[in-house]
């Protein structure tokens, strides 16, 4: 097996997650996800116009952060194992300034309202089981900016009065991380309008506090992990259980390969139980085989620790982990040794054992999948969560079109909604632009 990240040569301090976010605004991501190009504007020039059109005064800055995609290792984040998410050159943008007092207001160009809150509407210090002991009066898409001022203020930062918009190209529901990406925008925001000494390593581990103890969703910290600390041309690979990471070069320019993401336009079917029934298996599981995680199991001795599971379906669902840790090693092992293009192989075979051992995919994904890889694409595979959302397919760089063309026709054959599709390049993590 390839060995995981050390601190040695590598960044430590992160983590990972599971369901995908949601909700940058606005709609609390129940609409139909759309992945297309950015239109309507550079995202930063409407953030910048939101804030003067509701303030009425430029902001004191712009701080941007990127939705993400996981190249690999689906649903091992919260069995301890490791992944593989690199940042998208689509952003969430927020315009701020300060302001005296203990008020935050945040419009965003998604919702018709803002949402104005103070201290006494975030709530009192979390419980030991993690939930705030007084509920939050902040809800919808505003609980994301409320749960991030009060993280920091239950970790014991003076979080500085703000106003902030809101602008972004991560689409809402598609698996693109739109609610990590809006976290920690806004956490970056904040850090540096209050001088806050909050390193960028810990950064990760606050933003998921907000998501899990204040909204409610039960994620690790994958996602935040990847907006905020990954790196231009690079894959981020974490070990969930040591929260080391390592960047790992993947540069598919050199390579003249290109990533093509598909919107499967599948709306998410009971995507939060099923979730939490796949995560108690995998727990339940691992009691069962005596280890503290499914990433205690070695894969060559997978057939032997199947045989103590009582049932079918147990160990169809731990033969995904054990073989998806795998999979994610197998893929840094090649990424390091710039064999870009054999990866193709491996994303396949992640998205088979998604579909027949996890049982998290949809037939739109599985038909883009199948009609990516039958106009030549090198490797193709949900990403995020499951039952609806994104496909990666990795492509020839003049095939784009084509794969993109071929998936569109296998749609409208099917009679389901035209997917969308773009085009995407590992990008840096979150910034003051």
């Amino acid at each position: 097996m390839t060995p995981p990240p050390t601190t040695a040569g590598a960044e430590a301090g992160a983590g990972a997650g599971g369901r995908a976010g949601q909700a940058v605004a606005g709609t609390g991501g129940h609409t139909a996800p759309t992945v297309t190009a950015p239109a309507g504007g550079a995202v930063a020039d409407r953030a910048t116009a939101g804030f003067r059109q509701r303030y009425g005064g430029p902001p004191a800055g712009r701080w941007a952060a990127p939705g993400r995609a996981n190249l690999i290792g689906e649903h091992t984040d919260y069995n301890d194992g490791y992944v593989l998410p690199f940042a998208l050159s689509l952003r969430t943008v927020v315009a701020a300034a300060g302001q005296p007092g203990e008020e935050w207001t945040v419009c965003s160009e998604l919702a018709d309202e803002a949402v104005t809150f103070t201290a006494a509407d975030l709530g009192g210090p979390a419980e030991v089981g993690g939930q705030p002991t007084a509920p939050g009066r902040v809800t919808g898409w505003g609980a994301y900016v409320a749960g991030v001022v009060w993280a920091l203020r239950e970790a014991g930062y003076a979080v500085p009065g703000a106003r902030l918009a809101v602008a972004s190209d991560v689409p809402l529901g598609s698996g693109l991380s739109s609610s990590a990406a809006l976290e920690a925008a806004v956490l970056a925001a904040l850090v540096d309008l209050g001088g806050l000494d909050l390193p960028t390593e810990r950064q990760p581990r606050l933003a998921q506090r907000a998501e899990n103890a204040y909204v409610g969703a039960p994620t690790g910290i994958m996602d935040q992990s990847a907006v905020i600390r990954c790196r231009e041309g690079h894959a981020l690979f974490l070990d969930c259980r040591t929260e080391a990471v390592e960047h790992i070069p993947f540069d598919l320019d050199a390579a003249g390969l290109a990533m093509l993401v598909v919107d499967s336009r599948a709306p998410h079917r009971h995507a939060d139980g099923e979730y939490a029934s796949r995560r108690a298996s995998c727990e339940q599981a691992a009691r069962l085989l005596g280890v503290p995680a499914l990433r205690d199991l070695p894969t060559d001795g997978l057939a032997d620790a199947l045989t103590g599971l009582p049932d079918d379906e147990t160990r169809r669902r731990v033969r995904h982990v054990v073989t998806e840790n795998q999979r994610v090693l197998d893929t840094v092992a090649l990424l390091r040794a710039g064999r870009v293009r054999e990866v193709g192989p491996l994303l396949t075979a992640s998205h088979a054992s998604m579909r027949d051992d996890f049982e998290i995919t949809v037939p739109e994904v599985d038909v883009a999948v199948e009609a990516a890889l039958a106009a030549g694409a090198l490797g193709a595979r949900m990403t995020g969560g499951g039952f609806g959302g994104c496909v990666l397919a990795l492509v020839e760089a003049s095939s784009v079109d084509a794969v993109a063309d071929a998936v569109t026709a296998a749609y409208a054959e099917r009679g389901f909604a035209a997917p969308g599709h773009v085009p995407v390049s590992p990008a840096p993590g979150a910034t003051r632009l």
